[in-house]
């Protein structure tokens, strides 16, 4: 078998990333996200094949802004063909990567062999990278599972993975659970099936020039760096991965994201108060709002900003309350930071001061 020389090209996998979300990681969702790291990869929702081909709007499925990059187009779909086609529109929009969904678990999506199905077809996601690849001169990726329903040998997967290094992918996520395809719905694949990290790491063992992220379960960027060093189990020592990807953690929690610059990228730059990033949201808004757009499209994205501080709930529930009325603009976000702040005042002043008792 031919074993890639990778280069040292920068690519999701070898790096920080943040999950593509059905739903939520929209092109808000994104900027939002950028103005608390400027470095982690951000990742689109899955887009369909047929949706880009066939859908006649292509703003709609590949418009972002400059400001994300690096962000990666996930593509869902089986066709090689059409891969490729996708892939290149994908360059052509200005996404940094194309990665190749081979992990969502939903009826929806197996009906048209497009997520974890086709690790039951490795010839047809090997068959889609080499035609994605021939077609494009930016990193092509595969994000998966371990496995799919009773499948309990690694072999499977080895050969799995054997398959796409054959045609030259440029970098594998794998999130370290199986996904069963019947039986269990998408949210119960994220928490049903055991994690089994592994797995991942010796994938790492096996293909040791494949860069290599791992997903799943890991509930902060720092709990993730374990994965970046050797990792131990059984009395057996695996090599490190290269790369990270957390998912509702961050999106739940986003301030998360403030410490990735500095704990994956050696960053010395302090990261940005939460001021400072509503304050960088305050012009995109007001962009938004004067383009047609509707205040809740964006604050849906925002609205764990302040979570874990004095006035989290409050500033949550202001923006959930009024956000999505007809008329509601910028003076909406406004007042809910300026009750953050009246909370956070009124918690301090209950604090007993230093010195006394």
């Amino acid at each position: 078998m031919k074993q890639t020389e990778y280069h040292q090209a920068s690519n999701s996998a070898r790096n920080f990333s943040v999950a593509p979300m059905l739903d939520w990681t929209d092109r808000h969702c994104r900027f939002f996200h950028r103005q608390l790291s400027q470095q982690a990869w951000l990742y689109s929702e899955m887009v369909t094949t047929g949706a880009i081909i066939h859908g006649d709007n292509l703003p709609r499925f590949l418009g972002h802004n400059p400001e994300e990059v690096p962000v990666v187009l996930q593509l869902g779909g089986s066709d090689a063909k059409d891969l490729a086609t996708c892939a290149r529109l994908g360059e052509e929009w200005g996404y940094s990567e194309i990665n190749l969904n081979v992990g969502c678990p939903s009826d929806r999506v197996q009906n048209n062999m497009i997520g974890a199905c086709l690790m039951g077809y490795p010839h047809i996601v090997a068959e889609a990278v080499t035609a994605m690849k021939a077609v494009t001169s930016i990193p092509v990726t595969v994000k998966c599972r371990i496995g799919i329903d009773n499948q309990e040998d690694f072999e499977l997967l080895r050969i799995f993975i054997a398959g796409l290094v054959e045609a030259q992918v440029d970098g594998v996520v794998i999130h370290a659970r199986k996904a069963w395809l019947q039986g269990l719905s998408p949210k119960e694949n994220r928490e049903v099936p055991p994690l089994n990290y592994d797995w991942v790491h010796r994938i790492k063992t096996e293909f040791p020039e494949l860069p290599v992220a791992i997903n799943g379960g890991i509930k902060s960027p720092q709990q993730g760096l374990i994965h970046l060093k050797p990792y131990q189990a059984d009395d057996i020592i695996y090599p490190a991965v290269n790369g990270v990807m957390l998912g509702r953690a961050v999106y739940e929690q986003p301030y998360l994201l403030s410490e990735i610059d500095s704990l994956y990228y050696g960053s010395s730059q302090p990261a940005p108060s939460r001021q400072q990033v509503l304050e960088n949201m305050y012009p995109y808004l007001e962009r938004h709002l004067s383009d047609g757009g509707k205040l809740i499209q964006v604050t849906r994205h925002m609205l764990g900003l302040f979570h874990g501080l004095p006035g989290g709930r409050i500033w949550r529930r202001h923006l959930s309350q009024n956000a999505f009325k007809k008329e509601a603009g910028i003076e909406v976000v406004e007042a809910a930071y300026q009750m953050v702040v009246a909370e956070i005042a009124r918690m301090d002043e209950k604090l007993p001061k230093e010195g006394t008792s």
